[in-house]
Formats: structure tokens, C-alpha cells, sequence
């Protein structure tokens, strides 16, 4: 079998069976969950209670005949011991489906609920690839930020306190069985949840279109997350499209229809996008820098992105991509577009919604950079999708860029 490109180019995509977006999407939500059963637990994030959008919701699935229990007792971050719970209430009021309506700690709460009202605990049995034993509890889920893309995702993390991280835990079982993704719900999002969750959605495109490819060789069992995608390729350049030209827009202008439209649908396809390839090296130092600083997810994330794609520009494979997303994000012609041209951009982009420069400017110290990298390199389900190879020394010169602010292609700067 020759060995070209055309036969290295594989793809997998996992994503719900419906999966419905637009303002007056959650109409919808009457007959989907109806499709699953009739006693809905409606997983809810706190500040969603008493407000008209959630009155309304509930108020139609009870008027398609649906019992609905709703629970809002959900902690960011998602401290393991506080789902115990929530699966107690589950399993007491017999929930046949679970309605998930939040940010992204919701959306991963309903998942595990999902989950151990399935099969039970406890939860580390679960914990990294691959150990769902089979179908959870059917799971609707409905963004309330447009950012993590857990509608469309097999992944839900937790804060363990016997870890050092986040704790992932990964299978196709957890992939919802409907996503309704309604811009309505993330109007009045404040501008730092909109920009943090917002960056994080296009940190999201950025690492599944340059993620290391794993094929053609198929392995057995196939492994969540599958590297670069011929299939996801251009929902990643369509969430970077998005992204690019409106998340700055939605920060500044809150209540601007068109951009909260936009910046949910990118966020939706970097899901569809990342949810099959995965993520690599700005998640990978995140988590570690996000145990130490207590800052937002996406804080971190983005932050890292520049000098991650800093980085990769000393790939000549990724150089291509990385140009491919820069005519994406400024919607410019591929022949006016480079990679020091998307880093300039990014750089821009941050500036423009309030991202932080530095690790200097989130309290980090040199003295805590080699013991991130190390942290880093053992999130191997991460660092394994990077298009470089992962060593100490990458992930510390990247922190070391990074908290120093120092851009190896300073002519971008």
C-alpha cells in the first residue's frame, strides 16, 4: 500500500445523534428529552435559578407532560466529593434523563451523574480512557457559556483533592445524547467569563488542527482522542473563522446578538472539532498552572497560546497549519496569510478581551516552572497529541517564554 498523504489522512468523529443551535433552539427541549424519558433531572448552574429563560424552559418540559426535578447545587471546579449528592438525588427520584443547563462545570456534573447513577462508584474507577463500561443515563445538555464545548465532548474533569490536578475522565459513553446549543442562554455572561471561556474555545480549534496525527495505523482499543482529523479539519478553521473576527465583540458589547451567535458557534465547533482530536500543550501546562494560581481554565489557556504556537513554529508542518489558521481568523486570502502573521494576531486578540501577558502577572514564580513542566509532561493523553516532542526542557523554555513574555518571533511583538 503506498504510503502518501492521502492514505496517512484519517478521521473519527463522535458526536451526539442531534445536535441543535440557533436562537429558539431550546424549543426544542420538549421533544428531545421527551425522546429519552419522563423523569428529567435537570442539572442547573445556580445563578440560572428564578431567572425567566430557566422558568420558561422548565415550565414547557412540565407542559409536554415531563417531571422535572431540578438540581443547582453545582461548585466550580467540581469538587469530586460534591457530586455524591446529586447522584443520591438522582437515584432517589429515579431519573430516566438528565438535562444539563450550564457553564461547563455543569455540563461535566451531569455527565458523572449521568455516569454513577449508571454504574456507581466510586468515582475513580473511572478516572482516564476508556473505563465507561457502556451506556450512561441519556444526557441533554444546553451551554449557558460558549467555550468548553462539553455538549459535544466525551470528557468531564474534577478537582480530586488526593491529586495534584484535574482529573479527567474520557469515553465515547460520555458524549451527550443531544446538545442544544441556544445563544440566548449566554446573553448577560459578564465580559470575563465571556473572554476566558471564549479563548478557551479557540485555544480549542488551534491545538485540534495542529494536533500530532496518529494514523492510518488503527490501534486496538481506539483511543479517545485520536489525533489529527481529516474529519474535524475544517470545524476547526470554521471555530477559528468565528472566533477571530467576533470574540473581541462579544467581550466589548455584551449584548451584541450577532457576536453571542458567532462566539457560541465557534465555540460548538471547536468542540466537534477537539472532542475527537483532543487538545496538547496549552492544556497540558494549564492544569498545573491552574492548581497553583486558582485562575479560570480558560484564563490559562489562553495565556499559553501564544507561546505554544511560538513553538510550534519551529515545525515546518505546523508553520503550514498555522498560517492555514491565521487566513481563518482574519478571513484574509491564503496567500496573504503566515504563521508570524497568526501569532501576531492571537497576541492582538488577547490584548483586546484582557487576557494576561505573563505568568508574571498571575503570581507565578521562576522557582515554580521546572515543577509546571513536570507536572505537564505527565498528562501524557495531552502531551502525546503535541506536534513536537514533549520533553522537560520544551515545556520549561515554553513557561520560561511565557513568564518572562518573550516571544522567540519578536517581530510580531
Amino acid at each position: 500500500m503506498p504510503d502518501d498523504t492521502a492514505a496517512a489522512a484519517v478521521g473519527t468523529l463522535r458526536l451526539p445523534p442531534r445536535i441543535h443551535f440557533g436562537y429558539g433552539a431550546r424549543r426544542q427541549l420538549p421533544e428531545v428529552v421527551r425522546l429519552h424519558g419522563r423523569r428529567v433531572l435537570a442539572v442547573v448552574d445556580p445563578f440560572l435559578v428564578g431567572t425567566p429563560i430557566l422558568r420558561e424552559t422548565v415550565d414547557a418540559l412540565t407542559a409536554a407532560g415531563l417531571g422535572v426535578l431540578v438540581h443547582s447545587d453545582i461548585t466550580p471546579e467540581l469538587p469530586v466529593d460534591t457530586l455524591d449528592a446529586a447522584v443520591a438525588t438522582a437515584r432517589d427520584y429515579r431519573a430516566d434523563v438528565v438535562l444539563a443547563i450550564g457553564g461547563g462545570s455543569a455540563l461535566d456534573a451531569a455527565k458523572l451523574i449521568a455516569l454513577l447513577s449508571a454504574y456507581g462508584g466510586p468515582l475513580h474507577r473511572y478516572y482516564g480512557e476508556n473505563l465507561v463500561p457502556g451506556p450512561i443515563v441519556p444526557l441533554v445538555a444546553v451551554p449557558t457559556t460558549a467555550g468548553t464545548g462539553s455538549e459535544v465532548t466525551p470528557v468531564a474533569v474534577v478537582s480530586d483533592p488526593a491529586r495534584e490536578l484535574k482529573v479527567g475522565i474520557s469515553s465515547p459513553f460520555l458524549v451527550p445524547s443531544v446538545a442544544v446549543v441556544d445563544p440566548e442562554f449566554t446573553l448577560g455572561t459578564p465580559a470575563t467569563v465571556t473572554a476566558w471561556s471564549g479563548i478557551d474555545a479557540l485555544v480549542h480549534a488551534v491545538e485540534s488542527y495542529t494536533a500530532k496525527p496518529f494514523g492510518p495505523d488503527w490501534p486496538a482499543p481506539l483511543p479517545v482522542f485520536t489525533g489529527r482529523n481529516v474529519l474535524s479539519e475544517s470545524a476547526a478553521l470554521e471555530a477559528a473563522t468565528r472566533l477571530g473576527q467576533w470574540l473581541p465583540v462579544a467581550v466589548h458589547r455584551p449584548g451584541d446578538r450577532r457576536a453571542r451567535h458567532e462566539v457560541a458557534l465557534g465555540s460548538l465547533l471547536g468542540g466537534i472539532a477537539f472532542g475527537s482530536t483532543g487538545t496538547h500543550l496549552c492544556h497540558a501546562l494549564q492544569y498545573p498552572i491552574g492548581a497553583l494560581t486558582k485562575t479560570p481554565h480558560g484564563l490559562g489557556t489562553g495565556l499559553m497560546l501564544p507561546y505554544v504556537i511560538d513553538t510550534l513554529m519551529a515545525q515546518p508542518d505546523a508553520v503550514a497549519r498555522l498560517a492555514a489558521l491565521g487566513a481563518a481568523l482574519e478571513a484574509i486570502p491564503p496567500a496573504e496569510a503566515s504563521a508570524a502573521r497568526t501569532l501576531a494576531r492571537v497576541v492582538e486578540i488577547n490584548r483586546e478581551i484582557g487576557v494576561p501577558e505573563t505568568l508574571a502577572d498571575i503570581g507565578l514564580t521562576p522557582g515554580q516552572l521546572p515543577q509546571i513542566a513536570e507536572l505537564g509532561l505527565r498528562s501524557t493523553r495531552l502531551v502525546a497529541a503535541a506536534p513536537v516532542e514533549p520533553s522537560h526542557e520544551l515545556l520549561l523554555g515554553i513557561l520560561e517564554r511565557a513568564y518572562h513574555g518573550a516571544l522567540e518571533n519578536r517581530s510580531v511583538r
